[in-house]
């Protein structure tokens, strides 16, 4: 199979046909349209193998998570998910991985509406970079945390970081950790809910203490955390033996859930986005007027929590 063959190969299995996409894939460029009144808002992740994902993970959840990231992103601020672009290396050409990752491309894809409209295929290592394009029309951004605002995390986090173990070796990570890891779940309506009401959004792809740290870098404040209300699953919480260690659960990160903040006042409306969205969203914390995320234990004393989330180029 060719170059050419793979590209026929993704339209004839793509189901979206979008009516704002005027040409497609099989010319130099897509032709596209952004709706009156909306932004276009555009993000883009590579995913390398052996870094992004393990070796052994199976091409289904490559193709799933290569775009679950970047819908966590469109999440993040609150767009609707609307077109991607798709650039694959691959170091041969290997038809029943081919079929099975754009399986789980097009599973996720299915679900949000969103159509693949261009890309690019190479010879060469394992690499997957995909672009997501969405509308909106009032940004949510990392800028405008207010001291007082509350911190809020949605879903559970940790588990990512249990799934990796399993593939470092441990057999008794529960099976739906590794799922977390592999085929996370992109936030998009909690995201697109939440326009109205947050002042600042992050999806937490690095671990909490990490991506919080953005917020409070762009909006020139600071956080007060506290331990003991971060939702951590029964998996979690389990493989620890009930024992309250929090520090895969706050420096892991590829949870992709949003952390968000909101003024006191709509805690109420939080309440009713959680129960639309049929996602728990839980109160964890607090901005403040200081330049630091301080960390509280069970009995409110400050901890400090060494590791501070991942980085591409200290790891």
């Amino acid at each position: 199979m060719n170059e050419f063959d793979l590209i026929y190969q993704l339209i004839n299995t793509q189901s979206i046909s979008r009516a704002d996409v005027k040409t497609g894939i099989g010319d130099d460029c897509a032709i596209l349209s952004v709706p009156d009144g909306y932004s276009l808002a555009v993000s883009m992740d590579t995913l390398v193998n052996g870094v992004h994902f393990p070796e052994s993970v199976s091409a289904f959840s490559i193709g799933y998570k290569s775009l679950a990231v970047n819908l966590s992103d469109l999440a993040a601020v609150g767009a609707i998910p609307a077109w991607i672009t798709l650039s694959l290396s691959l170091p041969s050409v290997d038809e029943t991985w081919i079929t099975d990752f754009v399986k789980g491309l097009f599973t996720l894809a299915n679900q949000h509406k969103v159509q693949l409209v261009g890309g690019d295929m190479s010879c060469g290592p394992l690499s997957i970079s995909i672009q997501a394009h969405g509308f909106v029309k009032k940004a949510l951004l990392r800028c405008g945390a207010k001291a007082g605002d509350l911190i809020y995390v949605s879903g559970n986090i940790g588990d990512a970081s249990l799934g990796l173990r399993s593939y470092q070796g441990d057999t008794a990570v529960p099976e739906n950790c590794i799922r977390r890891l592999n085929e996370p779940q992109p936030r998009v309506d909690l995201g697109i809910a939440l326009n109205d009401y947050a002042s600042s959004c992050i999806d937490i792809s690095d671990g909490l203490i990490s991506d919080l740290g953005h917020i409070c870098k762009q909006s020139h404040c600071g956080a007060d955390i506290y331990l003991k209300d971060i939702p951590l699953s029964d998996d979690y919480k389990s493989y620890f033996n009930q024992q309250a260690d929090y520090t895969d659960a706050m420096t892991f990160g590829d949870d992709y859930e949003l952390c968000f903040t909101v003024s006191p006042k709509d805690k109420q409306a939080i309440a009713d986005i959680a129960r639309q969205v049929a996602t728990d969203l839980t109160c964890v914390g607090s901005i403040n007027t200081t330049n630091q995320i301080q960390c509280f234990d069970q009995n409110n004393e400050p901890v400090t929590i060494l590791k501070k989330g991942f980085e591409h180029f200290n790891e």
